[in-house]
């Protein structure tokens, strides 16, 4: 997250960047790109908070379900998809498990691995809430956001 609610003007950035050898300009597009993209992401989790949702889980749904020719991927596969440590994503899973929202399944050929594919529930609440959230993230792109 970004916490700034208002970015620096651009004489304290020539200032600042005056010592650092930046260009002004490339400084407040960054600062300008971190607020925009921290508002959206508080827009998003607050979107998928009414939704009984995080961030996290529906990510976690989202690379199962993205995947058009498989149904189920491996737990370290998803662990390589996601941004987070293995032990989140196993907190995320034993959730997921729990809601009735993926199930896990053994590989026939090696039992260590286990194969987590989305239930009908966990695929209705994905689609149920994909509409809003391409909708918040094109309202963000068309500088329709609030």
């Amino acid at each position: 997250m970004f916490f700034l609610k208002d970015l620096p003007t651009r004489r304290m950035i020539e200032s600042y960047s005056g010592h650092y050898d930046t260009d002004p300009d490339t400084i407040r597009d960054g600062l300008t790109l971190l607020r925009r993209a921290s508002l959206l992401i508080r827009r998003l989790d607050a979107y998928f908070a009414r939704h009984g949702f995080s961030q996290l889980r529906f990510l976690f749904l989202i690379v199962i379900d993205r995947e058009t020719d498989r149904d189920s991927l491996t737990v370290g596969e998803i662990t390589e998809r996601l941004d987070v440590s293995g032990p989140v994503v196993a907190r995320t899973l034993r959730m997921l498990l729990d809601d009735g929202l993926v199930t896990k399944m053994t590989d026939e050929d090696d039992s260590r691995i286990r194969h987590i594919a989305l239930t009908p529930e966990g695929r209705d609440r994905l689609t149920a809430i994909l509409p809003g959230y391409f909708r918040i993230i094109a309202d963000e792109m068309d500088g329709k956001a609030p």
